[in-house]
């Protein structure tokens, strides 16, 4: 009897001793241990960047009053223009042209909370030329009393070769992105040509006719023919808005969309506003 009691204390004492060793066991230290999850680096907007752009440039002409001092040079002081009003006659139509355009760009940003303020400077090489044409021929008699013939064919062209604008910008941080608004002023290159053939006749009819009846009478006359070709090249100034979306890959390597609007002030007649969708990448520093 006492042969088996002995062993079977021996695995009970066992068995308890085990079961209080589990009781403490800490089941945290089973599952590992924890570990924070690493946050998403926070960008700063804040500081000097550089960068390129590229896109596409659509540019409108107008040419409506690019010819009038040219006519008006040759048609004063005349029945050209007291009687029919030369100057006034040739109008070319509105022209629009398109093209890829692309440039540099580089700006300084400064951020207080989740507003962005900032400076840019910006280039665009665009290097496209609109032409328009208009003609006109009138014949009828003149208040000298005389059959005046007045025809007029003018040409008129504008190239944009390139531009900068510097702007100011205002954007709103929502962690990786920031909408942005811009508006400054524009400068750019401008070729202007404009080109006129005028030529002005007339004749007494009446004289005329007697001279084939037979009677001899002077017959007044006149006449004039030009060809004026003008070319100049300026330095045009304007306004640039634009509105635009910024998202930071790192905090350092920035992408964006950007729209851009520039309005030329008007230069010998002609008229230029140019509107262009972009993307661009930048480093900041």
């Amino acid at each position: 009897m006492r042969t088996v009691t002995l062993p079977l204390l021996a695995i009970l004492g066992l068995c308890g001793a085990s079961t209080a060793r589990a009781a403490d066991l800490d089941y945290d230290y089973l599952r590992g241990a924890d570990y924070d999850p690493v946050p998403a680096p926070v960008v700063d907007w804040s500081g000097v960047y550089v960068g390129g752009h590229g896109g596409y440039t659509s540019a409108a002409l107008g040419f409506k009053n690019a010819l009038q001092p040219l006519v008006y040079q040759r048609s004063h002081d005349t029945t050209a223009e007291s009687d029919f009003r030369a100057s006034t006659l040739l109008s070319p139509q509105s022209k629009r042209v398109g093209s890829g355009s692309f440039g540099v760009y580089a700006g300084y940003n400064i951020q207080y909370d989740s507003f962005v303020f900032g400076i840019e400077g910006d280039y665009t090489n665009f290097g496209r030329m609109g032409y328009s044409r208009d003609s006109i021929n009138i014949s009828r008699t003149n208040s000298a009393n005389l059959l005046e013939d007045l025809y007029l064919s003018g040409t008129s062209a504008t190239r944009i070769n390139d531009y900068g604008t510097l702007r100011a910008r205002v954007g709103y941080a929502a962690d990786n992105l920031m909408p942005y608004v811009t508006g400054g002023l524009a400068i750019g290159r401008a070729r202007a040509a404009d080109s006129l053939v005028y030529y002005d006749s007339g004749f007494d009819v009446s004289a005329y006719n007697a001279n084939l009846a037979g009677t001899k009478t002077f017959v007044n006359t006149f006449g004039s023919y030009y060809n004026d070709p003008k070319s100049k090249t300026k330095v045009v100034a304007g306004v640039a808005l634009g509105a635009g979306l910024e998202y930071a890959i790192t905090p350092n390597i920035l992408l964006r969309a950007e729209y851009q609007y520039v309005l030329f002030n008007q230069f010998d007649g002609h008229k230029v506003n140019l509107n262009t969708v972009r993307a661009g990448a930048a480093v900041k520093f």
